[in-house]
């Protein structure tokens, strides 16, 4: 599905793009192509689902934000793609999908994670979602984190 020089630039991308003015020059620049044709592989790689995105991954409690809730919500099949794309663009949402729900014991099919300096914070985030959502809304819930969990991309396996 990959070929030599795929799994070069994913092993060159995996630790993270280097903070400098322009990433991609750089790891081009390391594996010994151009600028172009690296971004013209990461496109392919993305079309054919090899590779999702590639997307910062902040340390929210490096920047403050020390309260996290996984808001849940059990929203009616007919407006979830409207409502759920709404949800999702908010600023204060780092992430949100569809999921199916777990009847009886887990109603809830919309998901959306939000920080916050404190629970306050994260309640009154939860509040304007619930209202965009209004009576489409039959369920909520929210999951506060407990611990950080270390975040990752993909990783490859070394040859060998």
């Amino acid at each position: 599905m990959i070929d030599a020089k795929d799994r070069e630039i994913i092993e060159a991308l995996q630790g993270g793009l280097p903070l400098v003015p322009a990433p991609y020059a750089r790891v081009a620049e390391t594996l010994g192509m151009d600028q172009d044709a690296l971004l013209y592989r990461l496109a392919e790689l993305k079309s054919r689902g090899v590779i999702r995105r590639i997307a910062a991954a902040p340390n929210h409690y490096k920047l403050g934000m020390t309260s996290n809730g996984m808001t849940v919500w059990d929203v009616i099949d007919d407006r979830i793609t409207e409502l759920g794309a709404q949800i999702g663009a908010l600023p204060f949402v780092t992430h949100s999908y569809e999921r199916p729900r777990a009847l009886p014991d887990w109603p809830y099919n919309l998901f959306a994670m939000v920080h916050g300096a404190d629970r306050d914070e994260v309640e009154a985030k939860r509040t304007q979602i619930a209202g965009i959502l209004g009576d489409a809304c039959r369920a909520r819930d929210i999951l506060y984190s407990t611990r950080i969990l270390k975040k990752t991309g993909l990783r490859l396996k070394a040859k060998g």
